[in-house]
């Protein structure tokens, strides 16, 4: 099979398939083009998405493996469980989908950047708009304290970022999306890359091909009605 880098021309939906990524770094597939909704839709339809630095080339990536996560079998260890007993959170759908967008892009503690840029956040909340990227929401006394956002394939959910301000605050987060996607008959979260924080949450790793192969079928099945209206939600 050859790997090999595509340069994007202005068709919004002509992308390589991701076969042809390649092993190093992992999975880049493809360089250019822009951050347009039909092209993003396209991109996330067809296991691809993008990733890059600040005012560097806009990049795509489908890596191999990929890490996903079976909302069922997300777990709850028993830290967690305590943490969840001892303390009272409000959780809502898309109620600050921007708020939530703006402190992903926050710089992490002892990073000096981030890459999120202004253009990803117009971008995305541009498919916020168009009913396509969700976020999940975590209070607590009023305040937003936790959060994650995506993009919504049929009953598939692709993860983008999370963010949060106090402790267990993104692993609450992960556990409302779970909860609430698989009460709405979500089947599977992209969680794109494995690394060790979401390996404490149970996330597998997927061939490439297997992950592509559920996509396919995913995208094509509709979520329960409501999954994603606006509101805080009782779990």
């Amino acid at each position: 099979m050859s790997c090999y880098l595509t340069q994007l021309d202005d068709e919004p939906n002509r992308f390589p398939h991701p076969k042809h990524a390649l092993d190093e770094p992992n999975g880049l597939l493809a360089i250019g083009g822009d951050l347009s909704a039909p092209r993003l839709l396209a991109a996330y339809h067809n296991g691809i998405f993008p990733w890059n630095e600040p005012h560097q080339a806009l990049l795509w990536w489908s890596p191999d493996p990929r890490g996903v996560l079976i909302p069922s079998r997300l777990h709850v260890g028993r830290s967690l469980q305590k943490f969840l007993r001892r303390h009272t959170f409000d959780i809502s759908i898309n109620r600050a989908f921007n708020e939530v967008i703006t402190a992903c892009a926050a710089p992490r503690p002892g990073a000096s950047g981030t890459w999120i840029s202004d253009e990803m956040i117009a971008a995305y909340q541009t498919l916020h708009r168009l009913g396509h990227a969700h976020s999940v929401e975590v209070w607590q006394d009023g305040q937003l304290q936790a959060g994650l956002y995506g993009i919504a394939v049929g009953r598939l959910f692709c993860g983008e970022s999370m963010f949060s301000r106090i402790d267990n605050g993104a692993k609450v987060a992960m556990w409302a999306l779970c909860r609430h996607f698989e009460c709405h008959d979500g089947a599977l979260i992209d969680c794109q890359m494995q690394n060790h924080f979401l390996a404490t949450l149970g996330i597998e790793e997927w061939p490439r091909s297997h992950f592509l192969s559920a996509l396919a079928t995913l995208r094509q099945q509709a979520l329960r009605e409501g999954c994603w209206q606006a509101r805080f939600i009782n779990l």
